[in-house]
């Protein structure tokens, strides 16, 4: 059997961003240190089971737009919630405007994106 552990996605401020998940998902940092070639800072964060690793590079750009249509793209990160309306009240106290608002199986869900320009699908299973 395999199971995702963790993805790693590049952002602006990993303390920043770090802070926001504990706040919004009561995640923790698991682990955070310099890169092995010191081109960027790591910070884990999550729970036991599994993280997103947040990479801030010394040297960063902003990213395309997004288009759900290339190839080797992020679409959306999925976080589980045990309760939609007080992650969407976490979310919304953040700063960040949820959208697409929807309800078919397997749950309810809505969408958000993050200053870093990830989209982040939150959803309920019922």
């Amino acid at each position: 059997m395999a199971r995702l552990e963790h993805a790693n996605i590049n952002v602006g401020d990993t303390a920043k961003t770090a802070a926001w998940f504990g706040r919004a998902f009561g995640w923790r940092v698991r682990w955070e240190g310099s890169t092995f070639d010191g081109a960027g800072y790591t910070m884990h964060v999550g729970n036991d089971d599994d993280y997103l690793a947040l990479y801030e590079p010394k040297a960063s750009k902003a990213g395309g737009e997004r288009d759900y249509k290339s190839r080797g793209q992020l679409n959306h990160v999925g976080i589980v919630v045990d309760d939609l309306a007080v992650a969407e009240k976490a979310i919304r106290a953040e700063g960040y405007e949820p959208h697409s608002h929807q309800d078919y199986e397997p749950g309810e869900r809505f969408y958000f994106c993050d200053e870093n320009g990830i989209e982040y699908e939150i959803v309920a299973y019922a």
